[in-house]
């Protein structure tokens, strides 16, 4: 059987692909995941993060190779592997980035559909904002944005910390805005996940013209004569033919298909003897993320979510999706332009957890804390992906590179995150629930000692993009349509073809690059009816 489209990846972005292309009835779509379905109870419950980091059937469990930059660390990437990818097992953190974000990438790619005025409508369009829509947010949308229905009362207390350091209090981080200090909004409806796989996919599921397979990984993108003609699945002989083929697998996991499939560097391509279809040096570079250093203190009182009772949590969110149970954990946070700041968008971005959370949460602390993470926005750091081997199921070499730039423009703003979140929780509002400080292990003030405390413990905040970027120039993969250049018939789309991070977590944008992929693939200008909501 032969499809119109195929999908490889039924994540944030493969999901909105799945529901968009086979919406008109007309269109018959093969969508392929490599990870199970999303019925796991504790994906759906907000705070089943915390059990899901370890969950290796839901979770890609990536490593990064040693950080020489990082004293030679190798930092866990967790990606999600399930039906909704990674918006299935985040934080739920409803952020687009500013405007200044996507004008940029309107010039990366020569193209104006890819500006702020242009994609607005996109962000839109998806989206179901519980405070109701207005010029910067949609109604009505699949995809349910709301406000957390359960805040523990230290959130409250590090805006309030945040307010008493000089920062403004911000409501709304997606508004005219991004600058100062509030609560998150989350991708949740009725205080459980709103996942891609909820959003777009549920809704579309019973319909004939869509096929959806779990456990399907892909073994490479069949070409003949410079076209794509299908996909041929990991332990299988036959192809599975397309009009189209998708790529939909992520920063990590599309470049190596792309490269498996013969498309990439050619010198690395003939090492693993593939044969080289396409040298494009670019497929695997541009390797970007958001590095995050986490200042832990104690806390004098037994409200944190350290020891939560989560039988008690579990019931009342089963009873009436509310409490503990539907937190995000990240629940506060904030976005600051700072003295380093290069230009006229906020550089650092701030995360406060109301837990002791170390290196992910896989080492338990001991007692009763809080955590305030940062992160640089713009990093100039660029690492890149190669294959181990030509075995699909061989996890690709991730060298982020961390903190590599030159200049060490990196390492200050790092430093400058690390300061201004010690700052904050010396503010008077947490005298009363301050106990000692955890990490940094002691007072630290030089920035030789940041520096250490930095390349001893920053970790990934989840954000990887940018290896298979759109550009105007042909040594980007793409153009603007997310086509793969010297491939017809395929495209990529998904975090690999951002040419830059905004200023933000991902989903949201990678979201709307769905929306406005679908389009362009339709040759749609607008979506030509509403989404129902599931």
């Amino acid at each position: 059987m032969s499809y119109d489209y195929i999908i490889v990846g039924a994540g944030s972005a493969g999901c909105v692909l799945a529901n968009r292309l086979s919406a008109s009835g007309t269109k018959r779509v093969l969508l392929l995941e490599a990870g199970p379905s999303d019925w796991h109870p504790l994906i759906h419950m907000p705070a089943g993060i915390a059990r899901l980091a370890n969950n290796r059937r839901l979770n890609w469990n990536y490593r990064t190779e040693p950080e020489a930059q990082l004293q030679h660390r190798a930092l866990w990437w967790p990606r999600g592997k399930t039906l909704g990818g990674s918006s299935s097992i985040n934080a739920m953190c409803y952020i687009r980035g500013v405007p200044g974000d996507y004008d940029r990438w309107a010039d990366a790619t020569g193209d104006a559909r890819w500006s702020w005025e242009q994609v607005l409508p996109w962000f839109r369009y998806s989206q179901d904002q519980a405070r109701g829509g207005d010029e910067l947010h949609g109604s009505g949308g699949p995809l349910s944005v709301s406000d957390l229905r359960y805040r523990n009362p230290l959130s409250d207390v590090f805006i309030d910390s945040a307010a008493s350091a000089g920062y403004a209090r911000n409501d709304d981080f997606n508004g005219p805005d991004q600058n100062g200090f509030g609560f998150y909004q989350v991708t949740q409806r009725n205080g459980t996940r709103c996942s891609t796989a909820t959003a777009y996919l549920r809704p579309a599921r019973q319909r004939a013209n869509l096929e959806i397979r779990t456990g399907a990984l892909a073994k490479r993108v069949v070409i003949a004569h410079g076209r794509a003609i299908g996909v041929q699945l990991h332990g299988h002989d036959a192809i599975i033919e397309a009009g189209e083929t998708i790529l939909a697998g992520g920063a990590i996991n599309t470049p190596q298909l792309l490269m498996l499939s013969g498309v990439g560097p050619a010198d690395h391509l003939q090492e693993h003897d593939i044969a080289v279809l396409v040298d494009q040096p670019g497929i695997g570079a541009n390797l970007q993320d958001h590095l995050d250093i986490c200042t832990l203190d104690g806390c004098t009182q037994k409200i944190t979510y350290d020891h939560l009772n989560e039988l008690v949590a579990g019931w009342r969110f089963l009873r009436h999706r509310d409490g503990p149970g539907t937190s995000n954990v990240a629940e506060a946070g904030g976005f600051v332009r700072s003295r380093l700041a290069t230009d006229e968008r906020c550089d650092l971005q701030f995360h406060f957890v109301p837990a002791l959370l170390d290196d992910h949460g896989h080492h338990r602390l001991p007692g009763y804390g809080y955590t305030v993470h940062a992160c640089y926005l713009h990093p100039r750091s660029r690492g890149t992906l190669r294959l181990r081997s030509a075995d699909p199921a061989d996890a690709i070499a991730i060298h982020a590179n961390y903190l590599s730039d030159p200049e060490g423009h990196d390492l200050q703003r790092m430093i400058e995150g690390a300061r201004l979140s010690r700052d904050i929780l010396s503010q008077p509002p947490f005298s009363r629930f301050r106990g000692a400080p955890v990490f940094p292990e002691r007072a630290i003030t030089s920035d030789a000692e940041y520096t250490d405390f930095i390349r001893r413990k920053a970790e990934t905040i989840y954000h990887p993009v940018g290896t298979c970027r759109m550009g105007k120039a042909t040594n980007a993969p793409l153009d603007s349509e997310c086509r793969v250049r010297g491939v017809e018939n395929l495209r990529v789309v998904d975090a690999s073809v951002m040419p830059s991070l905004p200023s933000g977590n991902t989903n949201a944008p990678v979201i709307m690059i769905a929306e406005r992929a679908s389009a362009l693939i339709l040759n749609e200008t607008m979506p030509s009816s509403p989404l129902s909501q599931p």
